[in-house]
């Protein structure tokens, strides 16, 4: 199925020839110069020169040194579009460099990006959340992006943007919501985030499953995801693509911890499509599900039915990876407990 994509490709009417670059350490501060000029052609011919000088770390480097960053700040507030889509594009190849990310993070560009989350060219959006999506992989760049309060308006945003920037936008939430949930639970994010677990798109029902998931690990998370979303989960047990099975079976497995997510999950009959992806040695989901499962055997009527299934936990226990092992001989050893005294598992 084609999807379309954004494109990055500037205008045909705007002359792409790169500003003159002065020779030395000369170099950057021309260019920050003519970035301040009144002159739009210049300020673009600026911009697409600087666009592949930054590529180098040294130039990020020097660049943040001379201040770059405050000036590039004003440029994402540019009447022209142009300017403001070759403004994130460099923003964006910088966050790609360790300097450049700290120098982001330091220089408050998160939130001056924030006011391009409604720009009305699709591009310069895309570039914005590409930012995002690069920053949210260090923890100090999460948590930049939750104290600049952007978390509600992400959340937002999954219900209007396209498909290519929904997958930026979730990719951008799963790693913020891992360091904290409350705004996302605060904006709905759970009922947001169900209608996307069933989008025609692989990707955006995986990522969906993973941000949920990611909720599922803080307490208030885990009450929301069994109330709404249990059942959803467990449908997607059956997915035909394994990465959306295994974020599903990620999120169903935090959602079990609790006494009601175990209710629920038993209720949505979680048991055979979890059973299938533990007999599946190649499955990516293989060990969340014998986890998921184990949980299942704390509630009586899961002991009672997996009883049945423990020649399916011991085939694990000659998988190559320890950790299924460990996790199949405990859900065999759950399995098969009995209450003190008694002979039946009900």
């Amino acid at each position: 199925m084609a999807h379309a994509r954004i494109s990055a490709n500037l205008p045909p009417d705007i002359d792409p020839t790169k500003a003159p670059i002065a020779f030395g350490k000369r170099a950057l501060p021309k260019l920050n110069e003519e970035l301040q000029s009144p002159e739009l052609l210049t300020q673009q011919r600026a911009l697409m020169a600087l666009c592949d000088l930054v590529h180098d770390p040294e130039k990020v480097y020097e660049a943040i040194k001379i201040g770059f960053l405050d000036t590039l700040k004003t440029l994402l507030l540019h009447h022209n579009s142009t300017v403001r889509q070759k403004t994130t594009q460099i923003l964006y190849i910088m966050a790609m460099h360790s300097v450049g990310r700290q120098g982001i993070i330091q220089n408050g560009v998160i939130s001056a990006l924030a006011e391009l989350l409604d720009d009305p060219v699709d591009i310069c959006r895309k570039n914005t959340h590409q930012v995002f999506e690069m920053m949210a992989k260090l923890p100090e760049g999460a948590v930049g992006i939750l104290h600049a309060g952007l978390i509600p308006s992400l959340v937002l945003k999954l219900k209007t943007e396209s498909d290519e920037i929904l997958e930026l936008i979730l990719d951008t939430l799963s790693n913020c919501l891992r360091v904290e949930a409350s705004e996302a639970l605060a904006t709905d994010a759970i009922t947001i985030l169900k209608e996307k677990l069933t989008h025609s798109s692989v990707a955006i029902r995986s990522k969906a499953a993973w941000v949920l998931l990611e909720i599922g690990t803080h307490k208030e998370g885990k009450s929301a995801v069994c109330e709404e979303v249990t059942p959803v989960l467990v449908s997607l047990l059956e997915d035909p693509d394994p990465e959306v099975q295994a974020s599903a079976t990620g999120a169903l497995m935090f959602a079990t911890i609790k006494p009601q997510g175990r209710f629920s999950a038993l209720g949505a009959k979680a048991i055979p499509p979890l059973l299938k992806l533990v007999a599946e040695e190649t499955s990516k989901a293989r060990l969340s599900a014998i986890k998921t499962l184990t949980m299942l055997a704390e509630v009586p009527e899961g002991r009672k039915t997996l009883l049945d299934h423990t020649d399916t936990f011991q085939q694990c226990l000659n998988d190559p990876s320890e950790a299924v092992k460990r996790a199949a001989k405990t859900a065999i050893s759950v399995i098969r407990w009995k209450p003190f005294g008694r002979h039946d598992v009900s």
